[in-house]
C-alpha cells in the first residue's frame, strides 16, 4: 500500500510533493491536507497541481498524467458553433458575475448528486478573484446567466477550472471568446486539467505531464494582463479561427 503524502495545513508555504510522485491509479492523486489560501493555491497552480475533492473530503492535490491543454491558436470552430457565433444568442463578459458563475458551476451534474465546490472552495477562489488572480466569463441571454467558466490566470498561463450551461452552447460561446481575448493578451496555453469530449472537440490535447510543467516553467513568469478583465475583442463568425 502506497502511503499518500499528507500536508499540515498549519504550512503556509504549503510544501508539495514533486509532481513525479503523483499515483498512476488514481491518475494524478499527489497529496492530501493543507489550506486554500492564496500563497497555497497559487504556488499549487505554478506547479501544475490542483485540487480536487467531494463535500465531506480532506483537500485532494492532483496532478494528472497526461495533462489536457488547449493551445489558444488551436482553438476549433465547428460549423455548428460558427452558426451559433454567426447569431450571436449570447452577450459574453469577463468578470462581471464571478460568484454566480461558480455558483453555476457548482450545481450537480445528471449523474452526480453532489458537488466538489464545496463553501471552503467558493470562498478560497472568490478571494482570488478579489485579488485578481481568478477570472470569470459569463453568457447571457436576455439578462439571465446562461453559461460560463472560470479559472486563474498566472504569466501566461490560464488555468480552467470549471465550466457549466444552462442553453445549448453557452459555454463554447463563453470559452471562445475567452481564447481570442487571451491570444490578444499573448497568453500561450490554457489548462484543461483532464480529458473530455466537449473540451476536446475544442482543440484541446493531451502531453505529457513532463512537458506541461516545463512549459509553465517558461510561461508562468510573466506579467499578468489587468487585474480585472475586460473584453476587448469580439468574435465575428467570419474571422480567421482554426477549424
Amino acid at each position: 500500500m502506497i502511503e499518500l503524502p499528507w500536508i499540515d495545513p498549519s504550512d503556509e508555504e504549503c510544501h508539495f510533493p514533486d509532481v513525479s510522485q503523483a499515483l498512476l491509479e488514481p491518475d494524478g492523486l499527489l497529496a492530501f491536507g493543507g489550506n486554500l489560501n492564496q500563497r497555497c493555491l497559487l504556488k499549487a497552480y505554478r506547479h501544475g497541481i490542483f485540487p480536487w475533492y467531494n463535500e465531506g473530503e480532506p483537500i485532494l492535490w492532483w496532478s494528472p498524467d497526461p495533462r489536457t491543454v488547449l493551445f489558444p491558436d488551436e482553438l476549433k470552430i465547428s460549423r455548428s458553433l460558427k452558426k451559433t457565433l454567426r447569431k450571436a444568442p449570447f452577450q459574453i463578459t469577463l468578470d462581471r458575475a464571478f460568484n454566480s458563475v461558480m455558483a453555476g458551476c457548482a450545481e450537480p451534474r445528471k449523474d452526480q448528486s453532489g458537488t466538489w465546490i464545496d463553501e471552503k472552495m467558493g470562498l478560497a477562489y472568490q478571494n482570488l478573484h478579489r485579488n485578481g488572480h481568478a477570472h470569470s466569463v459569463e453568457a447571457w441571454q436576455d439578462g439571465e446567466l446562461v453559461g460560463g467558466l472560470y479559472g486563474v490566470a498566472i504569466g501566461k498561463v490560464f488555468f480552467g477550472e470549471s465550466m457549466f450551461s444552462r442553453a445549448t452552447d453557452a459555454s463554447k460561446v463563453a470559452t471562445a471568446h475567452l481564447v481570442k481575448q487571451l491570444i490578444a493578451w499573448d497568453f500561450k496555453l490554457i489548462d484543461c486539467q483532464v480529458y473530455t469530449d466537449h473540451l476536446a472537440s475544442l482543440g484541446a490535447r493531451e502531453i505529457r505531464r513532463e512537458q506541461f510543467t516545463t512549459l509553465l516553467n517558461q510561461w508562468c513568469d510573466y506579467p499578468n494582463p489587468p487585474t480585472s478583465w475586460p473584453l476587448e475583442i469580439d468574435v465575428p463568425c467570419e474571422q480567421t479561427i482554426s477549424l
